[in-house]
């Protein structure tokens, strides 16, 4: 039986703070903004926020380039901005996570600038350095994830340093045991002013082996050292350390992003006894499509392949770790561009998906926007890009002859993390209601008919579904603890599963497709035998006739809890 814990009852909401609500209207999202939404996300009934960071940065990963781990980038506001947000989330039983973005820093973090001094510097062994080759090539053929190798030679050095991201974001060596301490320290003070957890941004991949040897190139002309990276087992005895010195005895959550984990690797990180991390974000299912690995095609992620994998991770982790459960974040393109209808069946389709995610055993996490149904974004010129991946493989691919301008537009409008980060769509008016200048980037046009004000008017909109999945998980124990049976496996339109507990079963299925179809529950759902909780369409005949409409999704509740 799982530990009851509140981080396990709840849904998280996600910010991206640029992009939430711009309060003092200069184009850019900030603290005193998400301030005046909090009522909004208390109706709403999410339990915790997660806060992208906030910290000081030149921004060249949109702030996961950090120059300053116990400040607040005066774009977002001040210290005691932070902190009356704490106060006023708390206010309404709202918890506070913050990223923690530790595998890395800004090249412009004073321990980089320190590092860079000499060889002798104090803070040299806080980054990886390495001579190069002998014709003063890199030290080997690793690329960085947004392009490029994966070692930079600063001006006049005659070392190499290494970045997994880009050049301006170079890794720390979690090695060195005065690093670590500096960071433990760190943590201690964002949790002595009130946070009550951490995300971890790639926190698998901290750990770096000693095997810096070539591989394989792949699609980008490198190698890349993820899985390498992620095997090491170093990883789990930094954790086990920061659980030790910062985070055992505190109520609080920590949430692993696991870039490249196995697993294995992930009931090691989210291991029922407390001893690393809480749960993890696995990212099997977002590289279906080659998200994860070469983004930049047509692929779409098939849903045999997508049961198989969720199957995978719900089975893997029962009683041994614990779920994050997404299909959106910072880092995606809307699922419901990937996997849903942006036509007619917009708002049936984006219920359907929510559905299928938050009736799952885990944590499920919405990003913001994602309870309205937000797409992608159509792009048609890269001064529109914001994103360092994004603009790196435009300019690329169209210079190499690989795509031409067109083309890679319409494939960056597919996959790019842009596509995640347009502004918030609070209202028709213009600026979306999320700024009254000129936004930081281009606003989705789909903002005057996809925005919170009209939703709120709806008592059929998606937001409100949203609202009612948050409460059915608040008054159903078998949401939140229900293990997770899979059905029908081999159907290649509907994903159904039951989750079951002593005295509570739930039946889910949802049609990814806009065809009607026949589908029978299991026998124990049939007829009397139970009730429907939830769907997302008028007039359903799925009860009587057993019909799924186009994207119908179900929710049976067994009649044992009428």
């Amino acid at each position: 039986m799982d530990e009851h814990r509140w981080w396990k009852e709840i849904v998280v909401y996600q910010i991206y703070p640029k992009s939430f609500c711009d309060s003092n209207g200069d184009g850019v999202g900030d603290l005193q903004g998400i301030i005046e939404k909090l009522d909004y996300l208390m109706w709403l009934g999410v339990g915790a926020l997660w806060l992208s960071p906030i910290y000081p940065s030149p921004e060249c990963d949109n702030g996961y380039d950090v120059s300053d781990y116990d400040a607040v980038d005066p774009h977002y506001g001040t210290m005691m901005d932070f902190d009356r947000l704490i106060r006023e989330a708390h206010a309404r039983n709202i918890k506070v996570i913050i990223d923690l973005v530790v595998n890395h820093t800004s090249e412009a973090h004073k321990w980089f600038r320190e590092s860079c001094i000499s060889k002798h510097s104090p803070k040299r062994d806080y980054y990886i350095w390495r001579d190069g080759k002998a014709d003063g090539s890199p030290p080997n053929n690793w690329g960085a994830l947004f392009g490029g190798a994966a070692w930079t030679r600063p001006e006049g050095g005659d070392q190499y340093c290494l970045n997994l991201f880009s050049p301006q974001q170079p890794d720390l060596n979690w090695s060195n045991p005065s690093l670590r301490k500096e960071i433990y320290a760190m943590m201690r003070r964002w949790l002595d002013r009130g946070v009550d957890g951490f995300r971890l941004d790639v926190i698998s991949l901290i750990a770096k082996p000693e095997d810096i040897s070539d591989g394989p190139v792949g699609p980008s002309g490198y190698f890349d050292p993820r899985r390498r990276i992620a095997a090491n087992p170093q990883v789990h005895r930094y954790l086990r350390e920061m659980r030790d010195r910062v985070l055992r005895g505190r109520d609080i959550v920590t949430v692993g992003e696991a870039s490249a984990a196995t697993l294995g690797d992930a009931r090691l990180f989210s291991n029922p006894d407390g001893s690393e991390l809480d749960m993890v974000f696995q990212f099997e299912h977002m590289d279906l499509d080659g998200g994860e690995s070469f983004k930049w095609t047509e692929r779409t992620i098939p849903l045999d392949g997508l049961k198989r994998v969720m199957a995978k991770w719900q089975h893997g982790l029962e009683g041994s770790g614990w779920n994050a459960l997404f299909w959106s974040n910072h880092d995606q393109p809307r699922m419901l561009s990937r996997m849903g209808d942006e036509g007619e069946l917009r708002e049936t389709s984006a219920k359907m998906l929510a559905t299928c995610l938050h009736m799952m055993k885990g944590t499920p996490f919405i990003y913001q926007g994602e309870e309205l149904g937000m797409t992608n974004m159509r792009f048609s010129r890269p001064d529109q890009l914001r994103d360092t991946e994004s603009i790196n493989a435009y300019f690329k691919y169209t210079q190499n002859g690989e795509f031409s301008k067109s083309d890679m537009m319409r494939l960056i409008s597919l996959k790019s993390r842009d596509n995640a980060r347009t502004p918030m769509q609070w209202s028709a008016t213009p600026g979306a209601g999320f700024t009254k200048s000129a936004p930081w980037m281009d606003i989705n046009p789909n903002y005057t008919y996809i925005n919170v004000a009209e939703q709120r008017s709806r008592s059929d909109s998606v937001l409100a579904y949203y609202r009612e999945l948050i409460r059915l998980r608040q008054a159903y124990e078998v949401v939140a603890y229900g293990e997770f049976i899979p059905f029908a496996q081999d159907d290649p339109c509907v994903f159904a599963y039951v989750r079951k507990l002593p005295g509570q079963r739930l039946f889910v299925c949802c049609n990814y497709t806009k065809k009607t179809l026949r589908f029978m529950p299991p026998e124990e759902f049939v007829g009397t035998r139970a009730r429907m909780l939830l769907t997302n369409v008028e007039n359903s005949e799925y009860v009587t006739l057993h019909l799924l409409a186009a994207y119908e999704a179900v929710v049976l509740l067994a009649n044992e809890e009428v």
